[in-house]
């Protein structure tokens, strides 16, 4: 039912686009023939008619237009017809060359896919670290990035609020190329759960606990009594150490790295409010949307940023 209803209202759409469409040239066009005038002929008097409006004592002329200006507007009138019948623009009606910008869009692709995809399957074979100092894949590399990564990492690649920076030497899952292709490949989740339960007074211990980790200022009291709980739910993640799991993407707590340090936020209240609510991080998996050529490219220029000055 519904989708006889839903094709009842495409056709009902589809003929008022035609009437509108088409009645809107047809109205255009008796306008433009049914105040055609070619007289300019003065009367008896010498007098030529005036529309009868006057500015700083100067009148308007009730003049027709010039000839190239009428013939103009009628060869518009043929060519909004003559378009309407070679392409879309009149509801359901697909023009008679049968265009959409669908399978315009399809001819292109496939018209790059056959210049580029030798290309990419060469530098494919290169590994990534010799691949990384060819100045001319990095090119392309970084174009490929800038379209389908700086949403998120940014245009200069240095991260931002959730989103790590790919310029520095801290990395959730390890920063060695075979780390770079699985997660652009198969993405990455992080989650960090809520301690919520374990009250106000341990978080807060906790906060002093993690601040001490990385020589931040802290309340030396409250640390040491946060570092038994620190060792009871924090340490199977982040080592007895803090120094993170690259397996699991726990982040190193004893650097000064803040991946959800927002502007203005302290570290302190940073690490309060991860405690508090959690943390859960999506990475997107690439290869599905830009082919695993792609996704070696790309782990090349990310790979890359490291050195550069």
């Amino acid at each position: 039912m519904n989708n006889l209803w839903g094709d009842s209202l495409s056709s009902f759409w589809s003929a008022w686009i035609i009437v509108i469409t088409l009645g809107t040239i047809a109205i255009s066009t008796w306008l433009l023939f049914a105040n055609r005038r070619t007289d300019k002929t003065p009367d008896a008097e010498g007098n030529v008619e005036t529309t009868g409006h006057a500015a700083d004592e100067i009148e308007e002329y009730d003049n027709p237009l010039p000839k190239w200006w009428f013939q103009l507007f009628v060869a518009t009138v043929i060519f909004s017809i003559g378009y309407l019948i070679l392409y879309p623009g009149l509801g359901n009606f697909a023009g008679v060359l049968g265009w959409s910008q669908e399978s315009q869009w399809e001819e292109e692709v496939e018209r790059a896919e056959e210049r580029f995809t030798p290309i990419f399957a060469q530098y494919q074979e290169v590994p990534i670290p010799e691949l990384a100092k060819n100045q001319e894949a990095m090119q392309v590399a970084e174009r490929i990035y800038q379209n389908n990564c700086a949403v998120c990492h940014g245009s200069n690649a240095q991260g931002g609020y959730g989103f790590p920076n790919l310029t520095d030497d801290d990395w959730l899952y390890g920063g060695e190329p075979e780390n770079i292709l699985t997660s652009l490949n198969n993405g990455r989740n992080g989650l960090m759960p809520s301690w919520q339960q374990l009250g106000e007074n341990n978080i807060e211990n906790l906060t002093q606990y993690v601040l001490a980790l990385s020589d931040l200022e802290h309340d030396e009291a409250r640390a040491e009594q946060g570092e038994s709980t620190f060792m009871s739910v924090c340490a199977a993640c982040h080592t007895p150490q803090g120094t993170g799991n690259t397996s699991l993407g726990a982040p190193d707590l004893t650097n000064d790295t803040w991946l959800y340090l927002a502007p203005g936020q302290t570290v302190a209240d940073s690490i309060r409010q991860t405690l508090r609510n959690g943390r859960n991080g999506h990475m997107p998996a690439q290869a599905a949307y830009i082919g695993e050529e792609r996704v070696h490219l790309v782990a090349a220029y990310v790979y890359s940023l490291r050195f550069d000055d």
